[in-house]
Formats: structure tokens, C-alpha cells, sequence
């Protein structure tokens, strides 16, 4: 195996290995599920080898607990292939009686009533996603989120530029694109959105799907990226191509791709406010990395330079990857809010202890102003004697540098953010 790029997941399945018999590492292909799990594991079993995989099904059906045979850890990879797998695991946890005796991967969410238990208390589950600007080196992790929640003085700069940017949007964060020129990064991205298209979305049930209307779903989906559009403004987009899609089919299409883990749309928080305004409970639309989206649009990054607004809704769906993967490494959830007096924030981070913190996102520096008095709005609409106050309002931006402004927002280049 070539040299382990080290990822934030790594201390998160060290330590869920210490407190569960097994772990399950859910996440799109080709996000580095397989690689960090077997830098943990002991031994393995890879269902989708060819020239083993007809024997591993045969004696998933006669006899599974034949294949859990092996050095603990054990990795079994793509379980989904041989669903006998999980009741299997779940009853040798339970025989054994030990924690880390298996690592689980799966590139498609299974239907529960395929298992006979769902493995509370004996299988946990750990996301992982596409690498973080941290992960990748492409940010200086000067700016914790941990000393932010903490109130901690902050001072750093980040050496990227508007065009540094757009090709971190385009490039994408995944794992085997680090190192390579931006040339290699978009042939590697064109080849996985087209296999999405071609062979992947059907992985998700097994249903075969017209690949002109997946594509055009996955090109209208792109141009919704980081806006609450429904199902029923993406159909009608799609049949600018096709005049017979029906917000069903769109409907079918987009579950496909959650089951994947291609589509990670970002739910809505619904916070104790002192008024009775009403809280959207749409979700904003994102991809799991911001590379899909500028493939679909087939926009490279001078596309992006030349038309900003797009590029900063891909920005923000960039941001709002990085800032999932540092939450929940930190134990906490990522969410946006919108209210009917268009009140929104493009981020909010909840940790388990009841702290907060609200996130804008602006591109260039002209909107800071803008970005930080709308957050400022928001928390002056809390009610803070039902919940508490925000930890930190932050503005994150493409460039520049972070500090503190005087009335207590932050500024923050997404270049300096780490957990």
C-alpha cells in the first residue's frame, strides 16, 4: 500500500473500536473508507475481489460466520454485497463479549429489514466524507474550532487566493487526487460522476435508471447547490431536457444518490426563539464535495472566476464539507437556518453540551460586513433564557486573514480552519 495519508476519522474509529464490538464506515466510494480502515485492521476480507467474490457469496448463504474467521480487527469491506454479514457480526459480538472486533464498509445504505437487528449497542457508525482542506494540507489549521467554542484569541493568514480557490472547489477533496496537477484531479472527477451516471446510482437498489434523465437530474441538482430548491423546481428544471419527468421520478432519483452518499443535503435547526417567527424546515442542497457540482456544470475554475455568483455557492457547499467533517469529529452537528423574515444562517454548529456557534459564508471580503450583521441579527433573536447563547459567530471567507472583529464576530479564511 502506497504512504497513508492520516485523516481526522482515524482517532474517531481508534475510539469507537475501544467501546463497541464493530464499527460500520458509511460514505461514497472513493472517499478513503477501505484505506482507514484497514491501517486499523489486523486481517481482511474484500467482497468485491473478483476473483474471489462468487466463493465469499456462496458461503455468506451456507455458512457467514466462516468468513469473520481471521486477527481482530477484522475489515469487511462493501458488506452490503453479502447482507448476512451484519446478523453475523452482531451475534459474535455478542458471543465474545469484546470491543474492536470488526471494521464494517459500505458505499450504499441497506434496507433494515434485510437484517434481523439493527446492532444498537454492538455496531456503531462513523460518516466519513471526502477530505477536509485540513486533511488534504490545503489549510494551515491555525484557527481551531475548539479554541473558537472556547473564546480564545485568534491571529493567522492564509496564503490562498480567489483562484486558488475555484480549483480546490473543482479539484474536490478526494483522497487518491492529493499531490496531483488540477489536469489529473478533473479527469479523475469526470471519471466518477460519470460512473455515477452509468453504473453507480443503480448500486443503490438495483434498479436500472435512463442515463440522460440521471444525468440531467444530477446537472439541475448542481445548479441548486446551496439554496432550500424543492423537488418540484428541480423537476421542472429537468424538463427543460424531457417532458415527461415527473416530480415522482425526480423524487426516486435523488433517494438513489442519498443512498449512495453522493447527495448530503443539510437540515434545518429549530431553535428556542423570542418570537414566533416561523422557522423554514427545508434543507439546503449539497453534494458530499463541491467537485460533483462543478463537473455537472462543466465549469472549470476560470467558469467560476468568470461568474461569482455561482462560484460562491460552490464555495459555500466547499465550506460546509469541511465544517461537517470538524464538527463532527468534535462530537457535534452541522445545520442551517432560515426563517420566513429571511433571517438565515449558512451554518450552525451544535455540540452535545448544549453549545452553539453560527456560521455565514462569503466568498470575498465586501460581504464580511453584510455576513456579520446578519449573524448578529440571528442571535439577538434567541432566547437565551430557554438555551444558551452562541459560543462564537464566525464569517468564513475565501482569503485574507482571520481575526476578531470589535463587536466579537469573527473572521475566519476557510485556509486557517481545523477541528
Amino acid at each position: 500500500m502506497k504512504h497513508y495519508l492520516a485523516r481526522l476519522a482515524d482517532k474517531t474509529l481508534k475510539e469507537e473500536l475501544e467501546a463497541f464490538g464493530a464499527v460500520l464506515i458509511t460514505g461514497p466510494k472513493w472517499c478513503g473508507k477501505t484505506t482507514t480502515g484497514f491501517n486499523l485492521a489486523k486481517s481482511s476480507l474484500f467482497l468485491q475481489n473478483p476473483d474471489e467474490r462468487e466463493q465469499y457469496l456462496r458461503v455468506a448463504d451456507i455458512k457467514p460466520s466462516l468468513l469473520l474467521e481471521g486477527e481482530n480487527p477484522r475489515l469487511i469491506d462493501e458488506w452490503q454485497d453479502a447482507t448476512q454479514l451484519w446478523d453475523s457480526v452482531r451475534f459474535s459480538v455478542d458471543q465474545r463479549g469484546e470491543t474492536g472486533l470488526y471494521i464494517l464498509t459500505g458505499s450504499t445504505s441497506v434496507d433494515e429489514s434485510l437484517i434481523a437487528h439493527t446492532g444498537t449497542g454492538r455496531i456503531t457508525r462513523l460518516k466519513m466524507r471526502t477530505m477536509s482542506l485540513f486533511e488534504s494540507g490545503e489549510s494551515t489549521g491555525d484557527v481551531s474550532i475548539s479554541d473558537l467554542l472556547d473564546g480564545k484569541e485568534i491571529g493567522a493568514s492564509s496564503n490562498h487566493s480567489i483562484e486558488d480557490i475555484a480549483k480546490l472547489i473543482v479539484g474536490g477533496g478526494w483522497p487518491a487526487s492529493v499531490g496531483k496537477s488540477l489536469e489529473v484531479k478533473q479527469r479523475q472527477v469526470a471519471g466518477y460522476c460519470k460512473s455515477i451516471v452509468n453504473t453507480e446510482i443503480s448500486t443503490a437498489d438495483g434498479i436500472k435508471r435512463d442515463k440522460e434523465k440521471v444525468y440531467h437530474v444530477l446537472r439541475s441538482y448542481s445548479r441548486h447547490v446551496s439554496s432550500q430548491a424543492t423537488i418540484q423546481t428541480i423537476t421542472n428544471d429537468v424538463n427543460k431536457n424531457f417532458d415527461s419527468v415527473n416530480r415522482r421520478t425526480v423524487g426516486d432519483y435523488l433517494n438513489a444518490l442519498q443512498k449512495i452518499y453522493i447527495i448530503e443535503d443539510l437540515n434545518a435547526w429549530s431553535p428556542k426563539l423570542r418570537t414566533k417567527t416561523v422557522i423554514s424546515t427545508s434543507a439546503t442542497r449539497h453534494f458530499v464535495d463541491p467537485s460533483i457540482a462543478a463537473y455537472f456544470l462543466d465549469a472549470n475554475p476560470q467558469d467560476l472566476l468568470n461568474d461569482l455568483e455561482t462560484m460562491g455557492l460552490l464555495f459555500e457547499s466547499l465550506v460546509i464539507r469541511d465544517l461537517r467533517i470538524y464538527t463532527e469529529h468534535l462530537g457535534g452537528s452541522v445545520y442551517h437556518y432560515r426563517d420566513h423574515n429571511g433571517q438565515e444562517a449558512d451554518a450552525i454548529l451544535h455540540f452535545k453540551d448544549g453549545r452553539w456557534a453560527a456560521i455565514e459564508v462569503k466568498l470575498g471580503e465586501k460581504a464580511i460586513e453584510q455576513g456579520a450583521e446578519s449573524l448578529k441579527k440571528l442571535a439577538n433573536k434567541i432566547d437565551i433564557d430557554s438555551m444558551n447563547a452562541p459560543s462564537f459567530l464566525a464569517v468564513i471567507t475565501g482569503y485574507g486573514f482571520a481575526y476578531q472583529r470589535k463587536d466579537g464576530v469573527y473572521v475566519i479564511p476557510i485556509g486557517c480552519l481545523k477541528p
